[in-house]
């Protein structure tokens, strides 16, 4: 099947590319001619793990095509995927649908058959509902059909995610339109979860309520470990405990530093924004924006204390600046809220991330870039653990403790065992790990 994809950023990429390796043949189409031309030459402009490969192999197969011409790449398309961007507009925190809008116009203007346009992006619940009125009024009705096909993409497992996913949500309300969508996703029916039909209005809110309910579990599990901390438990205990309940599930219950990316900031404020207009608000979701927020902070008032109770003056060591690992994204990263208090407290900081120091260069100021993990702890007074790369996992805590200036370390992910930490002679800070990770 022929098949466009309007959008050729992180989602419209990863599924773009995907669709292509499955024996589509499929075209991404962006109006940016720099990143397309990039693109073509076979340079894939994010890092995903395995996205580079498969690019060039779809593309040397003949499957995969980019372009910046919409009107060409749609002729004999039976689908159209929109996967633009839905950023949340400033201080006011509802998605800005201007370019989904825009291409739903440009998607008008050369549809001349059936075509089914398909709404990949994150959109507020009844976007779908204005994407048919604009298709409605410059096509006639029996030229297309408008169905809602939520993401659920994780960064760093996005290609196992769209060719394993657990499910398949397609919000579909015509029936031509569904023998499309199962001709698109046939490919998954042996090795991946149900392909659910629903109408377009549930698909749009199964997006919302999944990722709103993830960052709800990440943030109580925060919340717990504070308390563990004050009580002397050990949060780590905690969350397996309570992670084995199939009930509750052990996803997500990783205690840290706060959460950032691309969905779940943006995702939690659009949905506050959502209830409130509906007249029905969601405070749990409302508190947990906040609760978020202020956790950044709190974390940079953590390392302050693990350093004496001031960081004036001082070498800080910073290990990961990406808002989590196997990915450079820094959207919302903690990092973000974290350096800039502790460069406000005084602290002179170096930082290093695998994949993240090209995009942190425009976003941190005032920082020194390390090449590598050990010329970034090199004489510092504290080394602070932000985002969990294996490489930092497998760092040889010898040479550390060798390198750093003052062996103190401040670990926001918990990934060094408490015993081995002590017994190496580090002042160890983890997170709610009781009276044992403070000392």
């Amino acid at each position: 099947m022929r098949i466009v994809m309007v959008g050729s950023g992180y989602v419209g990429l990863v599924s773009g590319t995907c669709l292509a390796d499955f024996g589509h043949e499929v075209f991404c189409v962006d109006t940016d001619e720099k990143k397309i031309a990039s693109l073509r030459l076979g340079n894939v402009p994010i890092y995903e793990p395995g996205l580079s490969e498969l690019v060039l192999a779809n593309q040397a197969a003949g499957r995969l095509s980019f372009a910046t011409s919409l009107e060409e790449a749609a002729r004999g398309a039976r689908a159209i995927f929109i996967a633009v961007g839905t950023p949340s507009l400033a201080e006011v925190g509802s998605a800005d649908m201007r370019y989904v809008y825009d291409a739903a116009r440009a998607i008008a203007d050369v549809v001349d058959d059936f075509t089914v346009v398909i709404v990949k992006s994150t959109v507020p619940i009844g976007s779908g509902d204005e994407v048919e009125a604009i298709l409605a009024s410059r096509l006639p009705q029996e030229r297309f059909a408008v169905v809602s096909n939520p993401e659920f993409l994780r960064e760093g497992a996005a290609i196992e995610d769209f060719k394993h996913p657990d499910r398949v949500i397609v919000g579909v309300e015509n029936e031509r339109a569904r023998e499309v969508m199962h001709d698109i996703f046939r490919p998954l029916e042996r090795n991946a979860g149900p392909i659910i039909f629903t109408s377009r209005r549930s698909a749009e809110m199964i997006k919302y309520a999944a990722n709103v309910f993830l960052a709800m579990k990440v943030t109580f599990i925060n919340e717990i470990a504070d308390l563990c901390e004050r009580l002397d438990a050990d949060v780590l205990d905690v969350s397996r405990g309570i992670g084995l309940d199939d009930r509750i599930g052990s996803k997500f219950l990783n205690p840290g530093p706060g959460f950032g990316g691309s969905c779940f900031p943006k995702d939690t404020l659009a949905l506050t924004k959502l209830a409130i207009e509906a007249k029905a608000p969601i405070r749990l979701v409302e508190t947990l924006v906040d609760v978020n927020e202020r956790r950044k902070i709190a974390m940079a008032r953590k390392v302050e204390s693990a350093c004496g109770g001031s960081v004036a003056g001082k070498r800080i060591a910073v290990l990961g600046l990406t808002y989590k690992p196997k990915t450079d994204d820094m959207r919302d990263a903690p990092s973000l809220v974290i350096v800039p208090e502790l460069q406000a407290a005084g602290a002179r900081v170096v930082a290093y991330d695998p994949e993240g120091v090209k995009s942190a260069r425009g976003l941190l100021h005032g920082v020194e870039f390390a090449e590598n993990a050990y010329a970034c702890l090199a004489g510092a007074d504290a080394a602070v653990i932000i985002t969990e790369w294996d490489e930092f996992r497998a760092l040889d805590l010898h040479r550390v403790k060798a390198t750093l200036g003052k062996p103190v370390v401040i670990d926001l992910r918990n990934i060094y065992p408490i015993k081995t930490m002590k017994a190496l002679g580090f002042r160890y800070v983890c997170v709610g790990r009781g009276l044992a990770g403070e000392g």
